[in-house]
């Protein structure tokens, strides 16, 4: 695939192209002590509808695919009745970019632009996901990020190797949104190579493609531990 046309400082604006949603929730869910998180309640309600809701209500979004866990196919199916923008409900494979290569899969033929979403990002607002997909629109590769609060230590054997300047990290969130092919062509070239990626932006990075960062929202915090559900419950409350 030629990228040529992504790398260019700026370009001009252009017309939103039909971007396609691929929420992933397909986990285990090793860190939460017993709970299954993709189904844990907030508000009453199963945490991973409150991610697909957020997505039905962004008018950038056209279509949406749930990636999940086999035994979760049916209540995920059936929790999402009410969304039309859901075309299909799948079955995720044995790692992360393996579900989001079958998620991809599964968007129409009329998808240019991906916007790939953890489903334990329930608190994710339809500002982020609307100006995340602008961006990708006119760059070719977006993510949402906050500034890093803490102090970073880079450590090695228990000892301290570097310490980051702080002012130049961002902790980057979802959704991650890429031209279609462009991520197709990452992901197929970190496997190819045998490259771990931690996020799909490490797989366009790896092609030397520019990931453009938003402005994300501490709001949208990933639930990994009990804990991370009981702030997520608070901040549903306010």
């Amino acid at each position: 695939m030629d990228i040529s046309k992504f790398t260019k400082a700026a370009r001009k604006a252009l017309p939103l192209q039909y971007c396609g949603a691929v929420i992933v929730a397909a986990g285990t869910a090793s860190r939460m002590g017993g709970i299954d998180k993709v189904m844990a309640h907030l508000k009453g309600e199963p945490l991973i509808v409150h991610s697909v809701r957020t997505f039905q209500a962004c008018d950038a979004i056209k279509e949406i695919v749930i990636v999940t866990r086999s035994d979760l196919l049916v209540p995920i199916a059936d929790l999402c009745h009410e969304f039309d923008k859901v075309r299909a409900v799948i079955v995720g494979g044995s790692s992360r970019p393996e579900s989001v290569r079958r998620g991809l899969g599964a968007l129409s033929d009329k998808v240019k632009l991906a916007a790939i979403h953890d489903g334990a990002r329930p608190l994710v607002s339809w500002q982020v996901i609307d100006r995340t997909v602008r961006c990708a629109n006119s760059y070719g590769a977006a993510a949402p990020a906050v500034p890093v609060k803490d102090t970073v230590k880079v450590v090695q054997g228990g000892i301290v190797k570097e310490t980051p300047d702080r002012s130049a990290l961002k902790a980057v969130q979802t959704p991650q949104v890429f031209d279609l092919e462009l991520l197709k062509c990452a992901l197929a070239k970190a496997e190819a190579d045998g490259t771990a990626i931690t996020d799909d932006c490490s797989a366009v990075e790896l092609l030397g493609m520019s990931v453009r960062i938003v402005e994300g929202e501490e709001r949208n915090l990933k639930v990994t531990t009990p804990l991370d559900l009981k702030i997520a419950e608070m901040l549903l409350e306010e």
